[in-house]
């Protein structure tokens, strides 16, 4: 039961701090890209600074602009990457709670049955009572295991999926990055690349 507690108090922060991560970390993509576009067409024009992912990725474009395509392209695939860790951080502690306390609590019920049936042995004589009362203490350890698992199961989904969406509109940006690129080099870029082929 104790090993039980732990594992959901750490669980239980792990998504607390993912939330306050999440919050910080997630910009809109659109006004972002406004200010992108407009940074690029008017060099001297200072850009905003933020802490989140699309405000990293846009100024790590920014800096290398005069970078070949190819390079470009890489440079932002290792940013969606990059961003990406950031954003699964801890998250193989929920799968794992998810996946161990249901085990933890079918243990102890396990352990307290063998104790019950070691004690009914020992004793001689039965008696009804100790008998249901030592099974319910023994199933009481696989509902705590449940109890945790069921939340967490639904909390690492929801996480899951925040997560995805984020990634999409990560990729999205670089797309749009690329595109701006291309715009703006009148395709010289993918001139290059069919000269070298």
């Amino acid at each position: 039961m104790w090993v039980i507690l732990f594992i959901s108090v750490a669980a239980f922060a792990v998504v607390i701090e993912r939330l306050i991560f999440f919050a910080g970390a997630s910009a809109d993509p659109k006004a972002l890209e406004a200010e992108f576009r407009r940074c690029v067409s008017n060099p001297a024009a200072s850009n905003s600074t933020g802490r989140t992912s699309m405000h990293r990725m846009f100024a790590a474009a920014r800096e290398n602009w005069p970078a070949d395509g190819d390079v470009m392209k890489a440079l932002l695939e290792a940013q969606v990457r990059r961003e990406m860790y950031r954003w699964q951080k801890n998250l193989p502690v929920l799968e794992t709670a998810a996946k161990v306390s249901p085990l933890l609590g079918l243990l102890g019920t396990v352990l307290g049955m063998v104790e019950m049936f070691r004690t009914l042995n020992l004793g001689g004589s039965v008696n009804s009572a100790a008998v249901t009362g030592g099974i319910w203490k023994a199933l009481f350890t696989t509902v705590a295991g449940l109890t945790v698992a069921i939340p967490v199961i639904m909390a690492h989904g929801l996480l899951t999926g925040r997560i995805d969406r984020e990634e999409e509109k990560l990729r999205r940006g670089a797309d749009f990055i690329m595109l701006e690129r291309f715009n703006n080099n009148g395709g010289a870029d993918e001139r290059k690349t069919k000269t070298r082929g």
